[in-house]
């Protein structure tokens, strides 16, 4: 893991095309802003791991459907 320290207003730059900047700190929360084309996907961790858990929910449960009378 890369540990880099960064003040207000100032960024992080991933690849050519996304960028995090701190926007903001307040005693121990930082407010943080993700530049990302849109199709880069951003997510908070526990709500990437609820959409990945309701993921494999899903797959892992059996539908039945009907069947149909010909």
């Amino acid at each position: 893991m890369l540990i880099l320290s960064r003040k207000v207003n100032e960024k992080i730059v991933i690849g050519k095309n996304i960028s995090v900047s701190i926007i903001e700190i307040k005693g121990d929360q930082v407010r943080i802003g993700v530049n990302a084309p849109q199709s880069v996907k951003v997510f908070r961790q526990e709500v990437f791991e609820a959409i990945e858990a309701e993921n494999k929910a899903a797959a892992a449960s059996k539908t039945s459907l009907p069947k149909l009378k010909l």
